[in-house]
């Protein structure tokens, strides 16, 4: 697993969802940061300090569940510990994405929450997010917040940071953290009108029978 240029499929796909993160407004040039299960032993992820939105598959890293870097002339993202600490403490996880999307991250700093229960998409996709205490980022305190929290939740509020999500790849963790942003814009429309109508308790339980 030494060589550069192996699993050169998955890593495209890992660039390109960062690409996108960026493309989104998802996400900032340094912000950020993905990783994908290959296997037991193995993940992929993003690099540090490199231009998200210009991101190649040749800078995606490899490292393994131990956390040693098996591409050794690339630095992996400041936040590796935080991803494989998830993958250790919950073995269905596949794929991790961390990113900080404005109108979602304004609410890791606020005493309000994402109301993801304005629209039956959001309640589908993202459940009910969790808040996650403040860690310093790139900490094995914020590596063991986040793993404990992912056992309780696939989409988290990193408080005064950004948003976490995870699943079974990466296209379903992408998705809900682009469905989170927009449930947090919602949110904050509907607040200012005053004229909220969530779902009922029927509606929730009815599409977290289907869906959750």
């Amino acid at each position: 697993m030494s060589n550069s240029n192996e699993f050169k499929k998955e890593r495209k796909e890992v660039a390109m969802f960062m690409r996108r993160l960026y493309r989104q407004g998802l996400t900032t040039t340094s912000g950020g940061n993905i990783s994908l299960k290959i296997s037991e032993d193995a993940i992929l992820i993003t690099p540090s300090a490199t231009d998200k939105g210009r991101m190649r598959w040749k800078e995606v890293g490899i490292m393994n569940i131990k956390g040693e870097n098996l591409i050794p002339e690339l630095k992996p993202s400041i936040e590796n510990e935080m991803h494989l600490s998830i993958y250790r403490k919950n073995k269905d996880v596949k794929a991790v994405v961390h990113a900080h999307p404005v109108f979602a991250s304004a609410f890791t700093a606020t005493k309000f929450k994402i109301n993801t229960n304005l629209t039956a998409e959001a309640r589908a996709i993202c459940g009910e997010p969790l808040f996650v205490p403040y860690a310093l980022m790139g900490t094995k305190e914020l590596a063991s917040l986040a793993a404990e929290s992912t056992a309780k939740s696939d989409v988290l509020l990193l408080e005064n940071h950004g948003i976490l999500t995870t699943g079974q790849g990466l296209l379903q963790a992408f998705d809900k953290l682009e469905v989170l942003e927009n449930a947090a814009k919602i949110t904050l429309i509907v607040e200012m009108t005053k004229k909220k109508s969530p779902l009922s308790k029927s509606r929730i339980r009815e599409i977290d029978k289907l869906f959750r």
